[in-house]
C-alpha cells in the first residue's frame, strides 16, 4: 500500500492521474465524469452478478439519455451521487409544457455512494415512478431527482451496504 500521507503534493497528483489510467484500462471508468462512471461501472456489475437481476451492458458512450440495455432490451439511466440529488435528465418537456413526455428509458437506476466513494446503495425506479418524484432544476433547465423519502419508499431497494 502506498502511504499517501507521506507524499508530496506533486507525487500525490501523479498518483491520482496513474489511478484514473488504471481505472480506464480496466474498464471501470470510460470518461472524465469519475463519479457517473463508477456508478455505472457498480450498476451493471451488480446487475450481471446478481440471480434474479436483468443483465445489463453498457450502452455506447454518448448515447442519449441511457446508459446501460437489458438483454431483453429495455433501457436503464443510471445515475451516481454522494448527495441528496441526482444529476439532470436531459430531453423532457419543461414545466408546464403541453406536450407529453416520450419515453426515454424503462428504468432508473440511483447509486448512492458516502463522500468517499463507497457504495452505500443501488435503487431503481420505474418511467413512472421517475416521472412522478422528478424536480425541475431552473439553472440546468433539466430534470432531476431528489433523495427523498418518498423516493426510497416508492423505489425498488437492489443493494444496500450493511456497514
Amino acid at each position: 500500500m502506498i502511504d499517501i500521507k507521506n507524499l508530496t503534493d506533486d507525487q500525490l497528483i501523479e498518483t491520482y492521474g496513474e489511478v484514473i489510467n488504471e481505472l480506464k484500462e480496466r474498464g471501470i471508468i470510460r470518461s472524465k465524469n469519475l463519479l457517473g462512471d463508477l456508478g455505472e461501472y457498480f450498476a451493471v456489475n451488480h446487475y450481471c452478478n446478481t440471480p434474479g437481476l436483468p443483465k445489463l451492458q453498457f450502452s455506447p458512450i454518448g448515447t442519449q439519455n441511457i446508459d446501460a440495455i437489458s438483454v431483453k432490451g429495455d433501457r436503464y439511466s443510471i445515475k451516481s451521487t454522494t448527495g441528496k440529488t441526482t444529476g439532470v435528465f436531459y430531453g423532457l418537456n419543461e414545466p408546464n409544457s403541453v406536450e407529453y413526455d416520450q419515453q426515454k428509458f424503462e428504468f432508473v437506476i440511483i447509486v448512492m455512494f458516502n463522500e468517499n466513494y463507497k457504495l452505500q446503495r443501488v435503487i431503481e425506479l420505474t418511467w413512472e415512478q421517475f416521472l412522478s418524484n422528478k424536480r425541475w432544476h431552473s439553472r440546468m433547465r433539466a430534470w432531476n431527482l431528489s433523495i427523498t423519502r418518498r423516493l426510497l419508499d416508492e423505489a425498488k431497494l437492489i443493494y444496500v451496504n450493511s456497514n
